[in-house]
């Protein structure tokens, strides 16, 4: 093993971020967007403007890089192939999902409800996301 292909990461983050930002609009638009947007009135807070939406959608590319990274750097022990990207894109969707969130429901931030559609939806989006990108992948 020479080590991890860069542009290989690249290449697969960028396939698997661009899903997980096709998943986050479909979730954030159409499914819940009008719900969220009442909670957050509510809190005498404005929804998320362009900016936002904006840091939103690199932090979903980075979320992509990071997830191929991983599944890169478990391959050698874990073996190439899907299980291992889901492996790497549970692991990911764990610290950047299922924490955040599970904080949120602890301090009643926002709905149950509605986390835990985010919860379960970022579950299938981003593991999915890291087996297509962990398919480009190659050392």
């Amino acid at each position: 093993m020479d080590g991890i292909n860069w542009g290989r990461v690249v290449g697969g983050g960028l396939l698997a971020g661009l899903i997980i930002n096709i998943g986050e609009f479909i979730l954030n638009v159409p499914l819940i967007g009008a719900e969220f947007d009442e909670v957050v009135t509510s809190m005498n807070r404005e929804p998320p403007g362009d900016s936002a939406i904006m840091i939103f959608v690199l932090m979903g590319f980075t979320l992509g890089i990071l997830a191929v990274w991983l599944y890169a750097a478990i391959r050698p022990r874990l073996g190439a192939g899907a299980k291992t990207a889901a492996c790497a894109g549970s692991t990911v969707w764990a610290l950047a999902y299922l924490y955040p969130n599970l904080s949120f429901m602890a301090m009643d931030f926002f709905p149950t409800k509605l986390l835990l559609i985010v919860i379960v939806w970022s579950f299938f989006e981003v593991t999915l996301a890291t087996v297509a990108g962990a398919w480009l992948y190659k050392e």
